[in-house]
């Protein structure tokens, strides 16, 4: 056993904060990550630093906002040169993996040029990050490309399976009619990619022979879209009573706003979205987070069978939330809680008395958590705090959380939320969440606010000017 601690840091894609067990959702079905929280540290109001993949990959591994990043879409612009986490855990003494998706670069989008493409040819890029083994996949939309290859496609051509996958997942591909269908996958559950990453991340443990303290990513691709998952899981959902959720539009009380509800409305195909059809789209929804809970169960009997759990952090969080059907969207890409609010569990070897922690968090602060647990200093720029503290005694947390995706930015204090249009100084949301934490009500126009959407304001937009200069 290492005198340094072994970490396992989790990282979903797209997982809503309240679809697990421990946060109070009824019907899920996630046991392990539920156990997790019985035996460690839940924050019940973390935030990511952007409702959208690349952004917040950048932010976690550097712990710096996207602004001061130069990362505020789905756009690429990683550079290998920043300090990230990975980089001070190496100089520590670790031994760094990542298993799944990095989003460090641009080829999530088919390259234009002909001729086949290994996907793997990109992991000297990944591994620049910080990273001494990376195995690399990508959201299911790119397996679609008969000439690009990744560890996956190669997986399913082996079992002779790739072309009825390559099928379905065209026929819900992005922005087709039906986008948002839920569907049942055609493969079965050992060979789902989140149970081809876990087999990974697995092999990955047993084969390894450094006597380092290792710090192993696993990121999975799901709970994202396409909405589908196992048989088995779709069975166990199949007759399941879905709860709608509240299909309330939010309200275009101004121009600026309204202009950036429509994409929201066209990204979401809110013309097919009637009752069933939102059902079906969360039943297969919770059947993904079901089998991701399924394979962390799994990957911690590895660690026991290891003797390596008594001796190894594990923290457990999304790069982003979904929406769900919640005031009529799907996906992310706005600053309601179902979109930038994200899970957050962390375990200390051997495990603690439970609590579930309501102070304010950012996904900053699990940059410098990181670091803190194997001893090396945060990389510079971060702007993370440790949540360690609070592991031992509840902690004030922050006064202010903050989100930024394209030109709209947010701030959230203990009582309000404020969303703001950058380049024309618009606000556009703001909301009570103390009266109303569904954020049903736009109070943005009301005169008897003005103060506190001025306060807001002023401290958002010092935010956004700041660097680590």
């Amino acid at each position: 056993m290492t005198a340094q601690p072994n970490i396992l840091f989790i990282f979903a894609d797209q997982h809503r904060h309240n679809v697990m067990g421990c946060a109070g959702h009824e019907l899920v079905s996630t046991p392990n990550l539920d156990g997790l929280a019985k035996q460690g540290l839940r924050f019940s109001e973390a935030w990511c630093q952007s409702p959208i993949c690349q952004p917040s990959r950048a932010s976690i591994i550097t712990g710096r906002y996207v602004h001061e990043l130069g990362v505020i879409h789905n756009t690429g612009g990683f550079d290998p040169e920043w300090p990230t986490v990975m980089k001070q855990l190496q100089t520590a003494g670790y031994e760094t993996a990542t298993i799944g998706k990095t989003h460090y670069h641009e080829s999530y989008q088919p390259p234009e040029e002909d001729g086949a493409i290994d996907m793997r040819a990109y992991s000297p890029f990944v591994e620049s990050f910080g990273w001494d083994y990376v195995l690399e996949e990508y959201d299911k939309y790119l397996h679609v490309e008969d000439r690009l290859r990744t560890p996956y496609t190669d997986y399913l051509a082996e079992q002779e399976i790739l072309d009825i996958y390559r099928d379905q997942i065209r026929g819900v591909f992005r922005l087709t009619d039906s986008h948002w269908r839920g569907e049942t996958s055609v493969i079965d559950q050992e060979h789902d990619l989140t149970s081809f990453l876990t087999a990974q991340t697995k092999n990955w443990l047993k084969q390894r022979d450094s006597q380092r303290p290792f710090f192993l990513k696993l990121a999975f691709v799901q709970p994202h879209v396409p909405l589908i998952d196992d048989p088995r899981w779709a069975e166990f959902y199949a007759d399941a009573t879905i709860s709608l959720p509240d299909l309330t539009p939010p309200e275009a009380v101004n121009d600026t706003w309204a202009s950036y509800l429509e994409q929201l409305n066209s990204h979401s195909q809110v013309q097919v979205m009637d009752d069933d059809f939102v059902r079906n789209g969360i039943r297969h929804y919770l059947g993904m987070v079901s089998l991701v809970d399924q394979k962390i169960g799994e990957l911690l009997d590895t660690l026991k069978s290891l003797r390596q759990l008594d001796n190894t952090w594990v923290i457990y969080t999304s790069d982003h939330g979904e929406m769900l059907g919640e005031h009529r969207l799907w996906a992310k890409m706005n600053f309601y809680r179902g979109s930038v609010q994200v899970p957050l569990i962390i375990v200390p070897p051997g495990g603690m008395q439970p609590r579930v922690d309501p102070s304010l968090v950012e996904l900053t602060d699990i940059t410098a958590t990181l670091a803190a647990i194997g001893g090396a200093s945060a990389p510079a720029g971060c702007r993370g705090q440790s949540l360690l503290p609070a592991l031992t005694e509840p902690q004030a947390g922050r006064g202010l959380l903050h989100a930024r995706l394209g030109n709209y930015a947010a701030i959230r204090s203990s009582t309000h939320r404020l969303t703001m249009h950058l380049k024309s100084g618009t606000a556009c949301e703001l909301f009570d969440l103390k009266n109303d934490p569904a954020e049903q009500a736009n109070l943005i126009n009301d005169p008897a606010l003005s103060s506190i959407v001025s306060d807001l304001q002023v401290a958002l937009l010092d935010h956004e000017s700041s660097d680590d200069e």
